[in-house]
């Protein structure tokens, strides 16, 4: 069972992210999280998916970590800087519309899932990456 708890604090753009994992009990610092995970390759090949790792023919679209919808909204203004807000993943088709379905509310999204790891860390997100991985 893995634990996520968020802490925000409006005021300024602190934001504490603790994971913790109950079969070995081991925490993640938000630092950890928020950094990209080891086993995955720092560069990715053009048609390349950030999450399922797949190359495609049909090449990828482009997710915005911080949905578009949320870039006028004053929390995310305080919160993140334009670079952060303008920050894109390329994301396959069946990735993209896995976290839309998955995440349906923009701000849901762009509060708690603002990086590759957030999302991955995300159990349902996770199996579907998994599942997704083996498909041709």
């Amino acid at each position: 069972m893995l634990m996520v708890a968020f802490a925000l604090r409006d005021n300024d753009a602190t934001m504490n992210i603790s994971i913790s994992a109950d079969q070995d009990g081991q925490n993640l610092t938000s630092d950890e999280i928020l950094s990209e995970p080891t086993d995955r390759p720092s560069e990715l090949e053009p048609g390349q998916c950030v999450f399922c790792l797949r190359v495609l023919q049909n090449g990828t679209t482009e997710h915005h970590l911080i949905p578009k919808t949320c870039h006028k909204n004053k929390w995310f203004k305080k919160q993140f800087t334009r670079e952060q807000m303008r920050e894109t993943v390329p994301a396959c088709r069946d990735c993209h519309n896995a976290i839309h379905d998955l995440v349906p509310r923009e701000k849901e999204l762009g509060r708690h899932f603002f990086t590759v790891p957030l999302l991955l860390a995300r159990p349902d997100f996770a199996r579907f990456v998994t599942w997704v991985s083996r498909q041709k």
